[in-house]
């Protein structure tokens, strides 16, 4: 699954005029129904406003990314809009939000919001790839710049995870970290990718467990756990099968998904 292949030409508005929340959320469940993705947009949005009622979508960073598993679903995809001059959601940094995905996911089948929230989730926490988003001169360059973050984001996973599969004899991790919040979706690979990122310009080897909306991901195995220098414990929830860790309470550094999101470094603050 991938973002590009979800989001069609016709759902992107660049620039777009909206300047309240409800403006935005309206515009983006107008796009959905235009593009064939849901059949009743009222239902759609009932669906929407309940996913905001129990917590904000606008992540942090000027990132927005409303969603909803449901009836009125058709065919599942995402609809994306700019707005530079930002709009208040009521993001978990008080800063305005200025890039806005919407998924709509059919109420049967696979998950696919959950996959596609973690996809985006992860890609949008570069800096300099939302600049690229807000400042695309049309909507191919818009695209374009997803499908090569994508490319290049998750080429590097494939092989990062082959490479977690091959014999136990490769060599081990110096780094290892579990990441998981309450609703197991945003802040799971947001927090994942922070510490990725600050280990990779450390010249680190890593691997992040997430314990999130789609169980277990990038398990880590006991020999990694047992070999690696420093495992990051990044969670504001109990960790499933924490008792793997218990011989190695010595190594564990605990912290919040919310600060390393905020400042990754923290996790080497105690070496």
């Amino acid at each position: 699954m991938r973002i590009v292949d979800l989001l069609k030409k016709e759902a992107v508005v660049l620039n777009a005029e909206v300047s309240t929340k409800e403006q935005m959320l309206d515009l983006l469940v107008d796009l959905h129904k235009e593009v064939g993705n849901i059949k009743d947009k009222a239902a759609f949005k009932a669906g929407i406003m309940k996913r905001e009622s129990e917590g904000p979508t606008a992540i942090a960073e000027g990132i927005c990314i409303p969603h909803s598993k449901n009836e009125a679903v058709i065919n599942p995809g995402i609809a994306a809009i700019t707005v530079p001059s930002g709009v208040d959601c009521a993001a978990l940094d008080g800063e305005p939000s200025n890039l806005f995905f919407m998924i709509a996911a059919p109420a049967e089948g696979s998950d696919v919001h959950l996959e596609a929230l973690s996809r985006l989730s992860t890609i949008l926490m570069d800096p300099a790839f939302r600049e690229k988003l807000l400042s695309a001169k049309d909507v191919d360059a818009f695209l374009a710049a997803i499908d090569e973050k994508e490319t290049e984001k998750y080429g590097e996973e494939d092989k990062a995870a082959q490479a977690a599969e091959a014999p136990a004899k490769k060599a081990g991790y110096q780094v290892l970290a579990v990441t998981a919040c309450p609703t197991g979706i945003a802040h799971t690979y947001m927090a994942a990718e922070a510490i990725m990122k600050v280990c990779k310009e450390r010249g680190y080897k890593c691997k992040v467990e997430k314990q999130g909306a789609l169980g277990l991901e990038d398990k880590l195995r006991d020999r990694d756990i047992k070999e690696a220098d420093l495992i990051v414990f990044a969670n504001d929830v109990g960790l499933t099968k924490a008792e793997r860790f218990e011989p190695y309470k010595d190594k564990i550094f605990q912290t919040k998904p919310h600060e390393v999101i905020k400042d990754p470094n923290i996790i080497f603050s105690g070496k």
